[in-house]
């Protein structure tokens, strides 16, 4: 006995394109994580499952340009551009790293429109960590 073959163009039997965008976020946290050579802001629900993300180097920039304030501003518009399509108004910001970035990622953030609940500081402190290494004998 042959089976039948399954038409493809029937709408219960393919996917017709993903749906994506349909999540609807009103609240989130930005992660800006600032160093030296390069700016990552990562965007998150509230539940930290990962929205949007971008960094310096996804928004065109290379080398040693990678760590300049613009380019930390262009990295945060890129990043927020596509969850306030998906309806993120209110979003906490936290900040990490002592690079150039940090302020001009905070500003474009600030421009954007969203509605900023708290703005932390979450760079890493040693409370005296790691044990340094010998002392250099010449």
């Amino acid at each position: 006995m042959i089976k039948p073959i399954a038409k493809i163009g029937l709408r219960k039997n393919a996917r017709s394109g993903l749906h994506k965008n349909e999540r609807r976020i009103p609240k989130g946290v930005i992660h800006v994580q600032a160093s030296f050579n390069n700016t990552i802001v990562t965007v998150t629900d509230v539940r930290g499952r990962v929205v949007s993300w971008a960094s310096a180097g996804t928004s065109g920039f290379r080398g040693t340009r990678k760590g300049t304030p613009y380019a930390a501003q262009a990295t945060a518009l890129n990043a927020i551009r596509t969850v306030v399509d998906q309806g993120m108004q209110r979003a906490e910001v936290m900040i990490k790293g002592p690079g150039l970035g940090r302020d001009a990622a905070l500003r474009a953030i600030r421009r954007s429109g969203m509605l900023l609940s708290f703005v932390r500081d979450v760079t890493p402190m040693p409370h005296n960590g790691c044990r340094p290494p010998k002392k250099r004998r010449v």
